[in-house]
């Protein structure tokens, strides 16, 4: 006969049906990191997927489990996160800025201008009173006088200039010219400091018969050039 052979039946009882999949539950799910710094890093794989070979008490066959490892920190930049499953407040969630810098405090010029114009005034003061040092007595004035303006026959006349300074020490220089086409040579006369008045002497000797009328005049040429003249009278029949 013919029947069934009981050792052919399965060892094992058939197993149940799958439970469905929940609703909303992607089988293509997946999830993207978007680092803010765009650097290629070497990354580790996102998910790790477990296998229990132990068996499930109701007699079904164990199911794979994907974990999603959390995403590694980073210190420099912000992490978006897209895919199914992200909230609204999360993909809304502003970028993080680096903290500002703070600028290097500014020179405080205001300090630099209340001090320019006294130290260049202080400077200034300092030159003028080296030059006024270097360059002699000022000179304010330069007159010329005669003893006599008139005299006679085979005469000699002292001619006096006067030399009126501002009492800075130093030395002048000068020449007499005479109407007659003759002139000194170039003299010079020491001023100490303080001396106002400086005198410079020229005689002046007229011979023969005659009537002239004779000039006499003082330049100063150093350190400041003056002139003066006097007017004399010679007369001998």
């Amino acid at each position: 006969m013919n029947g069934p052979d009981p050792h052919d039946r399965p060892a094992f009882p058939p197993l149940p049906p799958a439970p469905p999949t929940p609703p909303g539950d992607d089988e293509d799910y997946s999830a993207t990191v978007l680092a803010s710094h765009w650097i290629q890093r070497p990354e580790t794989d996102p998910t790790a997927v477990l296998d229990d070979p132990t068996s499930v008490e109701d007699g079904s066959l164990p199911t794979d489990r994907t974990v999603v490892a959390p995403p590694t920190p980073h210190d420099d930049g912000t992490v978006l996160r897209f895919g199914p499953g992200v909230t609204a407040a999360l993909a809304r969630q502003p970028h993080r800025t680096l903290p500002a810098v703070p600028a290097p405090p500014a020179f405080r010029r205001g300090r630099l201008r209340r001090y320019a114009l006294p130290a260049l005034v202080l400077v200034a003061a300092v030159l003028f009173l080296l030059w006024r040092e270097n360059t002699g007595p000022g000179v304010r004035n330069v007159s010329v006088t005669a003893v006599r303006d008139a005299f006679g026959c085979d005469s000699t006349v002292g001619i006096v200039g006067e030399v009126r300074t501002d009492g800075r020490p130093g030395t002048l220089t000068y020449r007499w010219l005479r109407s007659d086409g003759t002139s000194s040579v170039v003299r010079h006369a020491d001023v100490a400091r303080g001396q106002r008045t400086v005198r410079l002497e020229l005689l002046w000797t007229f011979e023969g018969p005659g009537r002239l009328r004779a000039v006499a005049e003082l330049r100063v040429l150093t350190p400041e050039p003056h002139a003066a003249e006097v007017r004399l009278t010679y007369d001998c029949p």
